[in-house]
Parts: C-alpha cells; structure tokens; sequence
C-alpha cells in the first residue's frame, strides 16, 4: 500500500473541509482587560461558551461602550416589544477594524427569548464598515437570512480607511406580517414573519430586543430606543 505524504494529506483535508459560514479571515479571540456589564440592569451572553466577562460593556453619560472580546449579545430584561413595532440605534465604530485584520458587525436584536440560556432565540441586523450587512439569528443554534455571505448594499456606509471612523443607524422593524431591516434609512432586507418564526428559528417577534457586537470589535451605541409602529 503506497503511503501518502503527510503536507500532501494536510493540503487535500483542507480543500475538502466546509467553508466556515460567513468568514473574512481568522483571528484569536481576545480578552477585553476589565471585562465585564457595569451598566444598571444589563446581562450578556457570549458565543461559543466564553466568559461575557471576556468582554466589555459600560455606560458614558447615554453612550453604550462595547469593546469585545468573543462576540456578546446584550440586553435589558425590561426592553420588550411586541405586536408592530421598531427597534433603533445609532452605531459608532471610531476606528474601524482597530481592533481585527477585516470587517466585523454590530447591530440591533430583536425578538429575544429565553436569553441567557442553551434555548434563546432571537434576530438581528448587522452592519459592516465595508459597505455590507447581515440578518442572522439563534433559534437556538445560528441560522442565517439571505444567504451565507455578507450583502452588500450601497446604503451601508463605508469607512475612509483602517482606523478612520464609520457610523450607521440602523433599525429593525415588525409591521404587517413583514419583518425588515433598514440601515441609514433604506430598507436593506425584508422577509415574511412566516420565514423568521419557524422551527429552528424564533418563537416569536414578540420579546427583548438589545445589541450584538462580533468579537474583537469595540464601538459605541446611541439612542437605542422602541416605538410602537
């Protein structure tokens, strides 16, 4: 029996793996020093079982800072939306990927349930400072909306550069059977409440909304607010 090159067989089983869903690149994730939710009435939970400590989220006058670490989704217990409504925020990423070697998102979450646990579920729409977004969820485990890849939309904004500062507002909206997404006020994705409430993905549009940083990511949040649509 022939024997085969162990660098051969390395090179043929990378070929051969899945691609990982969504990837720009790989990079360790760090630990934020200081870690940790200062902000009255705030939890968190970060992916792929990492400490939320691991990261960072405090409170500046009525600025939400994040800097991760793993990625975190955040929440207030007491923000809740149902029925027809719209959450938004503004986003602050002061120095664009000064913290990674590609883009990564941050954006809202809508449509928590059982957070903090093995069972939550929720949406969100994510913006990247390269000009593109995504709209993904955990239902409890990650499903994605309009395919595997980043979408790139010229409503999206785009950072001068690496280091240089890139802001987008976005909001996420349940009205009419219809589930949205709007960044910088165009509408970038819209789906039918039947494709997002379905097993493997959310209970409900009904529960807590918040905000989602990937990791290695730092930025400020403002003005995140619910109106009842």
């Amino acid at each position: 029996m022939r024997l085969v090159n162990a660098s051969v067989l390395a090179v043929a089983l990378a070929v051969l793996a899945p691609p990982v869903v969504g990837a720009r690149g790989q990079e360790a994730n760090r630990t934020v020093a200081g870690g940790g939710i200062s902000v009255a009435g705030w939890m968190g939970k970060a992916d792929r079982g990492r400490n939320v400590n691991d990261a960072k989220l405090a409170k500046e006058g009525n600025v939400l800072h994040v800097t991760t670490g793993p990625a975190v989704t955040y929440w207030n217990p007491a923000n809740k939306a149902s029925g027809d409504y719209t959450v938004k925020a503004t986003f602050n990423e002061a120095k664009y990927m000064d913290l990674n070697d590609h883009p990564h998102p941050y954006g809202i979450v809508i449509a928590g349930n059982d957070m903090g646990t093995d069972q939550q579920s929720y949406l969100y729409c994510a913006a990247y400072g390269d000009g593109t977004f995504i709209v993904r969820g955990f239902g409890p485990a990650p499903f994605q909306m309009g395919g595997r890849d980043p979408q790139a939309n010229a409503a999206v904004h785009k950072a001068a550069g690496k280091g240089q500062p890139v802001t987008q507002e976005i909001a996420m909206s349940v009205k009419g059977g219809k589930v949205s997404c709007a960044i910088n006020g165009t509408v970038v994705a819209s789906y039918d409440k039947a494709q997002v409430v379905a097993s493997g993905k959310l209970k409900s549009t009904d529960g807590v909304f918040g905000i989602r940083f990937a990791h290695n990511t730092e930025g400020t949040v403002t003005g995140l607010t619910m109106t009842k649509n």
